[in-house]
């Protein structure tokens, strides 16, 4: 990971990385332009992974243009996160295990129903590994008041 510019150093980047359950937002070129597709990921070794149908159009584009930019940052004060660029590496062979994980992750046992509907289809989830990662952040805490964060964001304090 390469910290390119922001008040964070690599183990506060990793902090939260790891401890935000927010969707990363992944800026990709679509066939007419740029897209925006929040998923959900996991951050482990360096990389954020995510698993998607292998015939989402986002696959598709990613199978043409591998690089993309992406932010993990909640909607609600203190606005903070990571953004940044990398290169994405489509993982077939590890589309079911990432979705397992990422299931675990996000949902909890009031979310069954959606999590056994999704595991339906994990035969055809493909992981999304995003490495390279160069990265700034941007941390308004000292000058926002907070919002009551839940059970999303870290204790960055």
């Amino acid at each position: 990971m390469e910290i390119v510019s922001g008040p964070w150093d690599e183990g506060r980047v990793e902090r939260w990385l790891t401890g935000a359950r927010i969707p990363v937002r992944l800026g990709v070129m679509g066939s007419t332009g740029p897209l925006v597709v929040s998923l959900w990921y996991r951050y482990e070794g360096g990389s954020l992974w995510c698993a998607t149908g292998a015939d989402a159009d986002v696959v598709a584009h990613l199978q043409r243009e591998p690089r993309v930019g992406f932010e993990v940052g909640p909607d609600v004060p203190p606005y903070r996160g990571v953004r940044g660029t990398a290169e994405v590496q489509i993982v077939p062979e590890q589309g079911p295990a990432t979705l397992e994980q990422l299931l675990d992750r996000y949902l909890d046992e009031s979310n069954a129903q959606l999590a056994d509907w999704l595991r339906g289809g994990a035969d055809d989830e493909v992981a999304l590994r995003l490495h390279g990662l160069r990265v700034s952040t941007w941390d308004f805490s000292a000058r926002m008041a907070a919002q009551e964060p839940g059970p999303i964001l870290p204790d960055m304090g």
